[in-house]
Formats: structure tokens, sequence, C-alpha cells
């Protein structure tokens, strides 16, 4: 994580954001340095709804106590609601309560992980629970450290309109180093 190389992030955002209705509900699977939070709210209405899953509790202390000159205060927006615990179990237990778009920021994933934990997201159970917490016409995406062909296989098994979408760490970045997988419920 970087408090520069934010593009990335933002670009998650951005194409998670495209065509929300006004009372949007979004998941943020992980909250890292708020980027991600932070282009989600300048993109969503007053109505909508946004669940950030953040596992580790000090990046949450961190947002809160010293990250203000890099995001605001975001966890403070009315729209937030900040989760401390496993973005799977958010997914899992989200019965009715679908969501919009999710985005999952969660590890380096799908290949390597830091956290064998979080191959769980990557792998078919994974997705289909994922698929089932998406509304009608939602969209899931992914950020990798990595393009992964055998990962984006694995969505086109689920979604339609699969995409895997390089994306830079920096604007002016020479190459794309990240790649943002892209998948639409039907």
């Amino acid at each position: 994580m970087s408090t520069t190389a934010s593009s990335s992030e933002e670009q998650m955002a951005e194409l998670s954001c495209a065509n929300l209705p006004a009372q949007a509900r979004v998941l943020i699977g992980g909250l890292g340095f708020g980027f991600t939070l932070k282009r989600v709210l300048a993109l969503t209405g007053p109505d909508a709804v946004v669940d950030v899953a953040e596992l580790l509790p000090v990046i949450v202390e961190w947002n809160r106590e010293f990250l203000h000159e890099v995001n605001g205060q975001l966890l403070d927006d009315p729209r937030v609601r900040i989760h401390v615990r496993d973005v799977y179990e958010l997914i899992d237990g989200c019965g009715n309560e679908r969501y919009d778009t999710i985005l999952l920021d969660v590890d380096n994933g799908p290949d390597p992980f830091v956290q064998d934990v979080n191959e769980r997201l990557y792998q078919k159970p994974g997705i289909e629970r994922i698929k089932q917490a998406l509304r009608p016409g939602g969209r899931v995406i992914f950020w990798s450290a990595h393009p992964d062909k055998s990962f984006a296989k694995s969505l086109q098994g689920a979604f339609r309109n699969v995409e895997c979408i390089p994306a830079k760490a920096y604007p002016k970045a020479k190459r794309f180093t990240h790649t943002l997988f892209v998948a639409d419920r039907t």
C-alpha cells in the first residue's frame, strides 16, 4: 500500500460505480488507505449505502487517526458503515440485502495470496457466493497484482461480460502493473 500509488484503486471504483441506482448498495472489501472508498463516495449519491469490510482493526485506526490529509474524514460519512471483519462473512451473510457492486481489494490474489484464507474468494464456491450476494445486473471487481487467465476463466463460468482490465499504479506510469477482473451478473 502506498499513499502515492492509487490509480488502480480509483479506476476500480469508477468501473464499479458506472450505472448505479440512486440508492446503491456497495460493498468494499479492504479499506487500505481509503482511496477506493473516497472515489466511491465521490461517485455515489446521498442515498447510497457503502459497507466497508476491513479485517485489521489497526487499518481502521490509522485511517481515523493519521490519514485525514490523505482521505479526509471518509469514515465519518453517513453513507459509510465500517465492519471490522472478514469481507467473506458479509458476502455470506447478506441474505436478501444484496449489493449493486462488490469491490474486492483484499489480497494480491488470485495468485499468490498473502493470507491463504482469502483463497476462498477466488475458488468456485466463493465466486458463486459472491454472485448470489449481487443483485441482478450487479458487478464485482477483483483487484490483483497480476493477470491470471485461469481465474478469468473461473469467473466466466459464473458471470457474463468478464473483462481483465490492466491498471496503472500511478496516472503517468509507463506500464500497467495491476489487473482488475470485472464481472457482471445477469
